[in-house]
């Protein structure tokens, strides 16, 4: 995935094909790549211009990551995207929200230049009449990093078409 680049979008399944993920494979998105531009956008829109961020030459003096890093919550943000080609979708999904998080943890900063990519894993699922809420066990890990950046419990809800009456 380039960095403008958007995936395809989420592959539908009706609903017994979604419920038989419970607790099955991962789901691995492509890799993308978190330049300076990103963080540098990411900082102007959060107001968080630390100079670990946004600052090279001193962050490459002054650190010992060797220059700058992303945001924590720029990276859990890249979770959206990175899962958006990556995992499945409930057919008659009317529209996706994000529920919360139970757990995050960053785990290892990500480098600017550093490609990343998501590994995903339903581990929950609650059916409604108009929604499905799934939770997800997620990892965003970093190319030839020993640890990912960061693991979380995600919770997701897919608002559907209501049943026919």
């Amino acid at each position: 995935m380039t960095k403008d680049a958007r995936p395809e979008g989420p592959t539908l399944v009706p609903i017994d094909a979604y419920r038989a993920h419970l607790n099955g494979e991962e789901f691995v998105s492509d890799w993308l790549v978190v330049d300076q531009g990103m963080i540098d956008t990411f900082a102007t829109a959060t107001h968080d211009h630390q100079f670990i961020h946004v600052d090279p030459e001193r962050a490459a003096a002054e650190t010992p990551f060797g220059g700058t890093i992303a945001h924590g919550f720029l990276t859990l943000s890249l979770l959206s995207i990175l899962a958006y080609g990556a995992m499945p979708g409930v057919q008659g999904t009317r529209m996706g929200i994000n529920y919360g998080f139970e757990k995050v943890r960053f785990l290892t900063p990500v480098k600017s230049g550093a490609r990343v990519r998501g590994r995903f894993r339903l581990v929950g699922l609650t059916e409604r009449a108009v929604s499905v809420q799934s939770a997800w066990e997620a990892a965003i890990e970093i190319e030839n990093a020993p640890k990912p950046a960061l693991t979380a419990h995600w919770i997701t809800l897919a608002v559907i078409e209501p049943p026919a009456a």
